[in-house]
């Protein structure tokens, strides 16, 4: 890994960014005042000290030489790696006790309620508070939560409904968390290394969906449920740890007095009146609902279509978890090159796989496919995330970051009726729905947005 050449002095504490940076936005911005009748400040954060420019594949990793960056990437390692063995253990346990699907399904939707009851007022406390404070009250939050199941289970005291409860309430850190982190990463590493750093953070989390599930599963017969989430609470605490590293960035104090409403209300009149940034997350919103249902209903087709057993729907995962992990750093390696038309290329990518899936029942073909479909959803989670930020300013991002991260919450609703309609005729038949659906949006998006598609 490169290191930075000034790794612990001074001199790695960003500066301020030049307004002319953000010259670009203020003809879609709405009126500059906070709620509170007062005028936001201008600034769009601090930037990093300057490194040499890379290209090619000596860029894939280049946002890691930015020290501050550097360590909140591997707090968040730690801390997806933490969440993805949680999510398999506590899935294993509910059914355990419960031995019913409809709870099992009860447990994993809590996550996802928080997400549109509490993201826009963590996008708020994103913008009005120091954002490393608000990442690491959030990663310790979940250690206790992941320390306060693993007693239970010590105990012999746990119940379903410890599980559900846990499962809400880490909904509602991340509610918090997730905005703060992303909305810090601009004022990490600048915007011209923005895509780059989007990328590694989701090269990482594929990474961690694919080795964490398995450490988690692994682990769970021998040394028993609690071990494990005694194990992902210490995951948390080294991600408290890693996150202490990072110098507060300047201007990243509170920005604002005003009542929390009155911060929500503004940051949806600037989503509304950028023009940019509303298409953006549009496109964010409509591709989560076409294309993740389908993770969803994997099992429909490996038992149902393909005749197989879980250790078949386990390839599959692993195989689309490769192809997010290659898409991210392919990403990462490019850089700021034709971003507009590579990510509606990635929604294109995602219906197109989708609509094979639905065409040809074929496991062996399916787990071709699976490498498509992984390049898709890598290409556009993580070029969205970093076009929306570098079009925003810095006192809005956390709100508008927020707004993204409702998408996981609204997935359920595309969930449900794919279900539905899965079970009225047949999994292919949905999907098949489904990839239409984004393919006709994707086009649809291409012909109408001429700014998007030439977006640099």
């Amino acid at each position: 890994m490169a290191e930075s050449t000034t790794d612990a002095s001074d001199a790695d504490l960003p500066g301020r960014e030049s307004r002319d940076q953000n010259s670009h936005i203020s003809t879609s911005s709405p009126p500059s005042t906070n709620g509170a009748g007062k005028t936001p400040p201008t600034s769009a954060g601090p930037t990093p000290p300057a490194h040499p420019v890379e290209t090619g594949w000596r860029r894939t990793f280049s946002s890691l030489k930015y020290r501050e960056f550097r360590y909140l990437w591997l707090g968040m390692v730690f801390l997806m790696t933490a969440m993805q063995m949680q999510m398999i253990v506590r899935g294993y346990l509910t059914y355990e006790l419960t031995n019913s699907p409809l709870l099992l399904g009860m447990v994993s939707a809590g996550f996802a309620i928080p997400m549109l009851t509490l993201a826009l007022f963590g996008g708020a406390v994103a913008d009005r508070m120091e954002r490393k404070r608000v990442i690491q009250i959030g990663q310790g939050a979940s250690a206790i939560l992941a320390l306060a199941i693993g007693i239970s289970t010590f105990t012999d005291n746990v119940h379903w409904t410890h599980l559900f409860g846990v499962s809400i309430a880490q909904g509602a850190v991340f509610s918090f968390l997730m905005p703060s982190r992303q909305a810090l990463i601009p004022q990490l590493v600048g915007k011209d290394n923005l895509t780059n750093a989007m990328s590694l953070d989701a090269a990482a989390m594929s990474a961690t969906t694919l080795i964490a599930p398995t450490i988690g599963g692994g682990l769970y017969n021998i040394i028993q449920p609690e071990g494990v989430y005694f194990l992902i609470a210490v995951c948390c605490i080294l991600a408290v740890v890693f996150t202490s590293f990072v110098k507060t960035p300047s201007g990243s104090k509170a920005r604002s007095s005003a009542p929390v409403l009155n911060d929500i209300k503004s940051g949806l009149a600037y989503v509304i009146h950028s023009r940019m940034v509303l298409v953006l997350l549009v496109m964010g919103l409509a591709t989560s609902l076409l294309a993740m249902p389908f993770r969803f209903l994997m099992p429909v087709f490996v038992v149902d279509v393909y005749d197989k057993g879980p250790e078949a729907m386990g390839l599959l995962v692993t195989i689309m978890g490769l192809g997010s992990l290659v898409g991210a750093l392919f990403i990462a390696t490019l850089g700021k090159w034709r971003r507009g038309a590579l990510l509606l290329g990635g929604s294109l990518l995602s219906g197109v796989a989708l609509m094979m899936i639905a065409l040809f029942p074929y496991y062996l073909a399916a787990a071709a496919i699976m490498i498509l479909l992984g390049l898709g959803d890598a290409g556009r989670r993580a070029l969205n995330q970093a076009m929306i930020m570098e079009e925003v300013e810095d006192e809005y991002r956390g709100r508008v970051m927020s707004v993204f991260m409702m998408n996981f919450g609204l997935m359920p609703l595309g969930v449900l009726p794919a279900g539905i309609l899965a079970e009225r005729m047949g999994g292919q038949f949905a999907i098949g729905v489904l990839a239409a659906l984004l393919i006709l949006f994707t086009m649809a998006v291409w012909a109408t947005q001429k700014q998007l598609r030439n977006h640099m």
